[in-house]
C-alpha cells in the first residue's frame, strides 16, 4: 500500500456535524486515490481513505436512510 500525500488538502466538515465542534467527520475532495476521512477533533490523527465507488455507495445509503446512526 502506498502513502497518499494529504498535507495540502482542504478538509471540510460534514454538513451533519453540529456547530459546537463535537463528533465531526471531515472529508477532503480532489484526491485521485479516493476520499480521505478523519475525525476533526484529532486533525493529526489517522485518516481512512475510501475508494470513490465505496464512498458514493455509503453516502447514497445514508441519503436514502438505509443506514442509521
Amino acid at each position: 500500500m502506498r502513502a497518499i500525500e494529504l498535507s495540502a488538502v482542504t478538509w471540510r466538515k460534514s454538513s451533519y456535524s453540529n456547530p459546537d465542534g463535537g463528533q465531526c467527520v471531515e472529508v477532503a475532495d480532489g484526491i485521485a486515490a479516493g476520499v480521505p476521512v478523519r475525525d476533526s477533533k484529532i486533525p493529526d490523527g489517522p485518516v481512512i481513505v475510501f475508494g470513490a465507488s465505496g464512498w458514493n455507495s455509503f453516502v447514497a445509503a445514508l441519503r436514502d436512510r438505509q443506514l442509521s446512526s
